[in-house]
């Protein structure tokens, strides 16, 4: 037994493992496992974590075939030992004393899930970080602001979780956006969530991610976890009806955009469905506070036609590339 257990899942991350793991190692906290799953990674991820856990006993390395993140991080959940579970990508790098902070507030607040802020990372740019503040918060206020989304997100990677959340609780094997297909059944059993938004964790965002990544089928996994996701809050928090579907509709929008930027033929259903669905709901998303102007102009756009749309998408796209660059 340990008091935290820390899970990470790899695949095909040899040029930013090492720098993980040592950020894992040098945390403050000292009383922790980490758990290396290799995800049936091609390159040398799998030789990397069989070294680290042969010459340090706080590491165990699972090797499974590939099977996604969700598999991954769910054999590491089976494995943990500790009393607490918390995440970091592979790809990502912690301040060392992450953890200490996570675990403090934690124990302080008597709380069930521990947060911290997070640092947006681009290469060859100065880490941005949103404002700090410190929140002390019932299940229902950290639903109402984890569907907002505007300081608290559904990312497992910040936070330190009681471990008994998990027991009944599995991320979905082979879908994308697994983080928000369970982080409202993770809350239904909290009683106090506890928020201290010093930046803590390097979110590194990479050309080759899941969300940068061209479209693929997969990308509709996002709609189909906030539509599920949006049935969810109808049902047990109906006063936050309107913001669930602010986020259903933001990821018919996250869908279409990689639409219009695919090189590749996407099926016109597919395509023809979720245009039909913004333009329903026009009404909804140009009275809406939580959409930007500029996406008010986009669905504006798409009003006029799909392709004034796809141009401004890409417009944007490269603005947003070039800020990044």
């Amino acid at each position: 037994m340990c008091e935290i257990s820390i899970i990470m899942t790899i695949f095909n991350a040899e040029k930013y493992l090492e720098k993980a793991i040592s950020s894992v190692l040098g945390q403050t906290f000292k009383d922790f496992e980490l758990i290396l799953v290799n995800d049936g990674s091609t390159d040398r991820s799998g030789e990397i974590c069989t070294a680290y856990a042969a010459k340090d006993s706080r590491i165990k390395a699972i090797h499974q075939k590939n099977m996604g993140v969700s598999s991954a991080r769910n054999a590491g959940i089976e494995n943990a030992r500790g009393k607490y579970i918390g995440f970091v990508d592979s790809d990502d790098y912690i301040e060392d004393d992450m953890y200490e902070l996570l675990h403090y507030n934690l124990k302080k607040e008597d709380a069930d899930i521990s947060i911290c802020g997070i640092y947006d990372v681009y290469e060859g740019k100065k880490p941005q970080a949103k404002p700090e503040g410190y929140y002390v918060l019932t299940r229902d206020e950290a639903v109402k602001m984890i569907l907002e989304a505007k300081v608290i997100s559904v990312h497992p990677i910040n936070k330190l979780y009681k471990r008994e959340l998990f027991k009944n609780i599995t991320y979905p094997d082979g879908k994308i956006t697994e983080d928000g297909a369970v982080m409202f059944l993770l809350l239904e059993n909290v009683t106090k969530v506890v928020a201290d938004m010093k930046p803590k964790y390097y979110y590194y965002h990479r050309s080759n991610s899941i969300t940068t990544s061209p479209y693929s089928e997969k990308d509709l996994d996002t709609i189909e976890a906030w539509v599920e996701n949006e049935k969810y809050i109808n049902t047990n928090y109906p006063n936050y009806s309107s913001i669930a579907h602010t986020r259903v509709c933001w990821a018919y929008f996250v869908v279409l955009d990689k639409i219009m930027a695919s090189e590749k033929e996407v099926p016109k259903s597919v395509k023809k469905e979720i245009i039909y669905f913004l333009k329903n709901n026009l009404l909804f998303i140009l009275k809406n506070e939580y959409f930007t102007k500029a996406r008010k102009i986009s669905m504006i756009a798409l009003m006029i036609h799909p392709n004034v749309y796809r141009y401004l998408s890409l417009l944007e796209s490269r603005v947003k590339k070039t800020k990044n660059d």
